[in-house]
């Protein structure tokens, strides 16, 4: 859970994550179990993952959900892996381990499938049955069963939560070499600068690209699915604008292994990150930095013994005019 954020932080951000961000361990599974049985068919929980070429990894992620969330403790309802045309063993890998395998185009068939993953993410509601449904991304190693429990919690026990997004350290991890905080490079770069500057009630987030995230069924339904990788940015934004900040919130699920991408990938997922933003801003009129803010600022996280750190940052957007208008360099 982030500390107490310090000077510089908005108000309402503050009070944002003093209230809506939590960690997995706030909610132990036994209190989970009392809570869903009491929510009736309003707790049943779907766990979707969108897979592509994922055999290495879909298997053990299914193994864990179903023998810990399902036989274990049966918390989570439905799991289901949809398949969005791979060439590898993903879809038996997934079936062996107890997930109901699902093709992406089997779904909604008279309508072609557009490449992405939200266009799995928005197929899948009509494939699943849940009223709380849970995103996993299907590439996680080590995989942790908190993930689902962790961001299905608040739903189950607030009904005034509708959304939850997981937040996590992610190491970058390549060629033997680990470092600590270098994962998440299109969010340091792209989407936390764009998510500050023009949605600044959203700067609490600490991982607001990040593919574990739960849900209503009841807003998801509301919400329009970005085909791509802009889903994560959009569903976020566009959550805000129909529930508000407080129906909001992100539990801290501990640490988040995956496969990285190559430079030039993280380029297109980017370039379509800023264009789902573009879209957004053009949309509500927000093409300017939000007009409220005094100065435009930028919150950053680390972690450290009290959970995630903010450091608020200005964000510079001075700039001098024209040198050939200054009377001193006319009158030289």
């Amino acid at each position: 859970m982030p500390e107490q954020p310090e000077p510089g932080v908005l108000p309402e951000v503050a009070d944002w994550l003093r209230r809506r961000s939590w960690a997995a361990a706030d909610r132990p599974l036994d209190r989970l179990l009392v809570a869903k049985r009491a929510a009736g068919p309003a707790g049943t929980v779907s766990v979707v993952l969108p897979a592509l070429d994922e055999e290495p990894t879909v298997g053990e992620i299914v193994t864990a959900i179903r023998t810990e969330l399902m036989e274990r403790v049966p918390l989570v309802d439905e799991l289901l892996v949809v398949d969005s045309g791979s060439v590898d063993g993903t879809a038996a890998a997934a079936a062996a381990a107890g997930a109901r395998v699902v093709h992406r185009d089997a779904i909604l068939p008279r309508l072609p499938a557009a490449p992405g993953k939200g266009e799995v993410l928005w197929r899948s509601l009509l494939a699943s049955s849940g009223a709380i449904v849970c995103y996993i991304d299907a590439d996680l190693r080590e995989f942790d069963p908190a993930f689902v429990s962790g961001i299905v919690g608040p739903l189950l026990t607030d009904p005034a939560v509708h959304l939850v997004k997981a937040m996590y350290d992610r190491p970058f991890e390549a060629d033997g070499a680990i470092v600590p905080a270098g994962g998440g490079r299109v969010t340091e770069l792209v989407a936390r600068p764009l998510l500050n500057l023009h949605w600044p009630q959203l700067a609490g987030f600490v991982q607001p690209l990040g593919g574990e995230y739960a849900a209503r069924r009841s807003l998801l339904e509301r919400l329009p699915f970005p085909t791509g990788y802009g889903v994560e940015l959009g569903l976020l934004v566009d959550a805000l604008e129909l529930v508000g900040l407080d129906a909001l919130a992100q539990v801290d699920v501990g640490v988040r292994h995956h496969r990285h991408q190559d430079g030039q990938a993280l380029g297109r997922m980017a370039a379509t990150i800023y264009r789902t933003a573009l879209e957004r801003l053009d949309r509500t009129h927000r093409l300017k930095a939000d007009a409220d803010l005094v100065r435009p600022l930028l919150t950053q996280y680390t972690r450290t013994a009290a959970g995630f750190t903010p450091r608020t940052h200005p964000v510079a957007a001075t700039e001098r005019p024209p040198m050939i208008t200054v009377p001193e360099y006319r009158n030289r």
